[in-house]
């Protein structure tokens, strides 16, 4: 498998303050199987659907406290020379390039809003091996307040065709390296409460929406939005319960005409 074209989300993990904790739930909701912790890279420990990586979990940094939460990463060829158009496009780049043993090179950034996100070179590691199928990745939303920013510095970063949705209710919009949407923007409403940060949401696939719902909610999830199916899926927003947000949706699952679009450049 080649590496990703830049821009493209090839991978995600997330930091749990109870690692364990966080292996059996996202275990029960997903499905998912697990290699052994990795000591030398922090306990980084890698999430499997049969038997292809989907996701990594890992422990905080010792001695150090933060919130759990997902990261999403895009591919890059120069992780270096993604940082600096970083830099030049208003973002900060909280975590300088960083190679990871032989996997690869990252770098861990935010942009000109405050949504943070990866960047990853591959090196053997190239990123998710599979995808859109129950328990794998199949989406992601930055969440800002900003839009205007995320809109102007995400494409400037990765070269991505930005088009907004034309529907006066809701602000969103989608990114594309030249084919089918990779990415999507939706602005931030008052139905965020103010202490919610902006953040990349991250989707992952389910069978069954509703029944994967009520197995988080018995898990100690909460829910956030839905169950709503919507013309390219059904699906619901969940913190898990360390407070980590996600997603799940069902892509077979579908109601309703695909909306019309402008094109942002």
């Amino acid at each position: 498998m080649a590496a990703e074209p830049e821009g493209t989300p090839c991978w995600a993990d997330a930091t749990f303050g109870d690692l364990e904790g966080a292996k059996r739930f996202y275990g029960e909701v997903l499905g998912w199987t697990y290699g052994e912790s990795l000591p030398e890279f922090g306990n980084y420990t890698q999430a499997h659907v049969d038997g292809k990586a989907v996701a990594a979990l890992m422990p905080p940094v010792p001695g150090q406290e933060v919130p759990a939460a997902w990261c999403l990463y895009f591919a890059s060829p120069d992780a270096a020379a993604t940082a600096a158009k970083v830099r030049e496009n208003g973002g900060k780049v909280l975590v300088e390039p960083m190679q990871v043993g032989e996997f690869g090179t990252m770098v861990l950034a935010s942009d000109p809003g405050g949504a943070a996100f990866g960047v990853w070179q591959a090196g053997t590691h190239e990123g998710f091996e599979a995808r859109a199928v129950p328990g794998a990745y199949a989406w992601a939303e930055i969440v800002t307040r900003e839009p205007e920013k995320a809109d102007a510095f995400f494409p400037a970063v990765f070269g991505y065709g930005a088009k907004r949705m034309d529907d006066d209710a809701v602000d969103f919009a989608l990114y594309d390296l030249g084919a089918d949407p990779l990415l999507g923007r939706m602005k931030m409403t008052d139905d965020f409460p103010a202490e919610v940060p902006p953040h990349v949401n991250v989707y992952f696939t389910v069978a069954d929406c509703d029944a994967a719902v009520e197995k988080a909610k018995s898990l100690g999830a909460e829910l956030k939005f839905g169950p709503m199916t919507m013309p390219f899926g059904r699906f619901a927003a969940l913190t898990d319960p360390q407070g980590a947000a996600f997603s799940l949706i069902d892509g077979t699952t579908t109601e309703g005409e695909k909306p019309k679009l402008k094109d942002l450049s």
